[in-house]
């Protein structure tokens, strides 16, 4: 049997996120909630208030021997703008900050390499990307799971995610898997 891995990211609204994940190569699954806070189990409503410190974030499931964790950096950093200090498009407060939430020391290790990478390549200037450790994740309520996939004609969604998924499609194209 294969051993499967888990990596979490923070980059605004778990909507966005979780829709250009779900359609990459060796991605099993995509779930959306809540890290790096301090209110146990928060609600959505809560989260949004920006009184909990929790980001949306997506817990990402996957084969490291279909695509690497590197990979799903790059994807990551490709789809947000991890510059912005709690703010990704419309959406305002630290719950939409840019975050890699790492599960152990080689994650870590990655994730700070691959920013110093993109930071030394002048691919971005001046990243603000929170880097901490995995303390707890609380999935978010079912109404927010695969979102995208059951809301496409939701208003925010139509503006939000097709350029991001059309960004993906343009610059790894390598990545997604086949639909």
């Amino acid at each position: 049997m294969r051993e499967l891995e888990t990596a979490t990211v923070a980059g605004g609204c778990f909507w966005c996120v979780e829709a250009a994940f779900e359609r990459v190569r060796g991605v099993e699954s995509v779930v959306s909630g809540y890290c790096g806070g301090n209110t146990e189990d928060p609600s959505y409503r809560e989260v949004c208030n920006g009184t909990t410190g929790h980001a949306e974030a997506v817990q990402i499931t996957y084969d490291p021997d279909e695509v690497s964790y590197e990979d799903l950096l790059e994807v990551f950093f490709e789809i947000h703008d991890p510059t912005t200090e709690d703010r990704q498009g419309p959406d305002v407060g630290s719950q939409y900050r840019s975050a890699v939430f790492y599960h152990d020391e080689r994650q870590r290790e990655a994730v700070e390499s691959y920013i110093d990478h993109l930071e030394s390549t002048g691919a971005y200037a001046g990243i603000v990307t929170e880097i901490a450790p995995l303390e707890q994740f609380y999935r978010a309520e079912e109404k927010h799971q695969d979102y995208f996939e059951k809301n496409p004609n939701q208003p925010y969604c139509q503006m939000q995610i097709p350029p991001k998924l059309e960004k993906l499609e343009q610059k790894h194209r390598d990545k997604l898997a086949e639909r």
